[in-house]
């Protein structure tokens, strides 16, 4: 007999095949959304994630793409997440577009019961705080530039 403080612990892949089948349903208002980076990755470890800019912000109307890696400790610890877009964020660092857990409690106060999803939609809610909305942001359409070359 269990007693009243024990929980089930589901193992990383079941936990991530929820989170992908989630993922494929649709998620909400659709403002954010999420899935594998690559179909044949087993470990499930690349995801790529995507969040509409909220209205009433800088970020209105553009579309952000990141990458989520969970690594083989997911969902115990948090994945790193990165954004390919170009973003302007208090929480996201200029150079390399990391989000800096230490900046984004989500990630610094992460719990297994955490999702992508509550990654993306923090995200997009920290979009809409006083010291991001303002935010002068990059071009739109302007990606991490780093290493390619348009020579042809």
């Amino acid at each position: 007999m269990e007693s009243e403080g024990s929980s089930v612990v589901v193992p990383r892949s079941f936990r991530l095949l929820e989170e992908l089948e989630r993922g494929e349903k649709g998620i909400g208002d659709g403002s954010v959304s999420y899935g594998m980076d690559d179909a044949d990755d087993i470990y499930m470890q690349s995801w790529t994630g995507t969040i509409i800019g909220p209205s009433n912000t800088v970020h209105e109307g553009r579309i952000y793409q990141l990458k989520l890696f969970c690594g083989n400790d997911y969902p115990d610890k948090a994945p790193s997440v990165k954004f390919q877009s170009r973003i302007n964020m208090s929480c996201v660092n200029q150079e390399s577009g990391v989000v800096e857990p230490s900046l984004f409690p989500i990630l610094s106060n992460w719990r297994r019961d955490c999702t992508m999803e509550d990654i993306l939609t923090q995200l997009r809610k920290e979009m809409t705080s006083p010291q991001n909305r303002k935010l002068a942001q990059p071009p739109e359409g302007s990606e991490e530039a780093k290493g390619k070359c348009c020579i042809m």
